[in-house]
Formats: structure tokens, C-alpha cells, sequence
């Protein structure tokens, strides 16, 4: 009784020791203690021209509500592009720190998508997102989400008839919705798991809060 009593101890002992927390998987993100981000627009390595600005006009959210001073994407934008400084390209692996200087930056958001292609009734999404400090230029922060997102809708009914009149409503509603709630997924999925802001009334307080796996692949209805 009692080996098996110390069997189960040992056991228990080595799952907790193989969990991974947030201040594991994120150190750099405890470290620097950003409480202002600046969104750079999407890079679009897909045929999707509106990939961009869906997951750039959404991505603030997720964001504010995990308790962090995030600065407008709209205005970033205005300021950016009056600056030729759309593409975030230019700034992967440069200095970061005139964002700090002009925005107050203490980071920056930057976002791949890979892969935005509709799939039957859903669409199918690969995105990396990663996180540097305005100062340092380290990456305190990269996830990616491999995500089909079910966007089937319920039958109205009416047999064939129903079916069809189904079918070129979902189509209207596919172009208009499907893709910004797509985004808002996407978003909401991988900043889920970002250790909380200074705003946040967990600040400070989820270092040991079971971390969820750097890459994602899920389907969510």
C-alpha cells in the first residue's frame, strides 16, 4: 500500500514539475512589463487582399481586454502611412525604438498570415503573431494559430427550396461576415493566453496560470 501511495506522489510530483506556466513560456513578457502596444499592419503572404485589414482592425481587442493600453490602429495607421511606414516589413528586424520615441510604445504587435483560403462551409487561417519591445528588440512574445473556423449555418428548412434560398443568403452573409469573424478568432484564440496588462486586475497575479501550447491548431465552430 504504501509503494503505491509513493507511486502515485511521484507521479503527481512529475506532472506538476512538466507544467508549463505563463512565466515559463513567457519570461521576456514578465520581464519588460509592456503596458502600451502599437499594432503594425498585417504582413499578407496570401492571395486574400482583405486578410489584412480584417485581422488588423480586430486585433486591438483581445489585446485591451487582457488589460493593455493599446494604441488606436486606426490612428497608428493615418500616422504611418502619412510617414510612407505602412509595411511592416521595413520593421521586423530594424530598431524599434522611434515608436517608443513617437508613440510612447513600450512594444510592438507585429502578425504573419500564411493562410486565409475558404474551406466548404468554413475558412481555414495560419497566422504567426510575435511580440518585440520597443527598447530592446527582443521577441517577448510569438504564437501560432493553424485554425479552420466552422461557419456552416442552421437550414431555415422549406426542403429544396429552403435550401437554395439558404445557400445564396450564406453566400451574402459569407462575403460581409464570415471573414471578420474569422479574424476576431483568430485574435481572440492566440492573445487568450498573453500574460495580463497593467489594466488588468490579474497583473502581476497569472505567472503560474497554466500556459496554453506557443503553436495552436484548432477547429472551432
Amino acid at each position: 500500500m504504501k509503494k503505491f501511495l509513493y507511486a502515485i506522489l511521484l507521479i503527481a510530483a512529475a506532472t506538476s514539475c512538466s507544467t508549463t506556466t505563463r512565466l515559463s513560456q513567457y519570461p521576456k513578457m514578465y520581464e519588460s512589463k509592456p503596458v502600451t502596444i502599437l499594432v503594425m499592419p498585417p504582413i499578407n503572404n496570401t492571395a486574400n487582399v482583405e486578410a489584412k485589414d480584417l485581422l488588423y482592425t480586430s486585433i486591438n481587442k483581445p489585446l485591451a481586454e487582457a488589460g493593455y493600453y493599446v494604441i488606436s490602429p486606426h490612428l497608428a495607421m493615418d500616422i504611418l502611412k502619412s510617414e510612407s511606414a505602412y509595411d511592416a516589413e521595413m520593421f521586423i528586424d530594424a530598431p524599434l525604438d522611434k515608436f517608443a520615441q513617437f508613440f510612447g510604445a513600450d512594444a510592438v504587435v507585429f502578425s504573419q498570415i500564411e493562410k486565409w483560403t475558404k474551406s466548404g462551409f468554413g475558412i481555414d487561417t495560419k497566422i504567426r503573431y510575435f511580440i518585440k519591445s520597443a527598447k530592446t528588440n527582443e521577441i517577448i512574445f510569438d504564437r501560432t494559430c493553424d485554425l479552420h473556423l466552422d461557419l456552416s449555418q442552421n437550414s431555415s428548412g422549406g426542403g429544396v427550396l429552403g435550401a437554395l434560398i439558404d445557400l445564396a443568403a450564406s453566400a451574402i452573409v459569407t462575403a460581409t461576415t464570415d471573414h471578420i469573424v474569422a479574424a476576431r478568432k483568430a485574435n481572440a484564440y492566440i492573445f487568450n493566453d498573453i500574460p495580463r496588462g497593467k489594466y488588468s486586475p490579474m497583473f502581476g497575479k497569472d505567472q503560474n496560470v497554466s500556459a496554453a501550447k506557443k503553436d495552436i491548431k484548432a477547429n472551432v465552430k
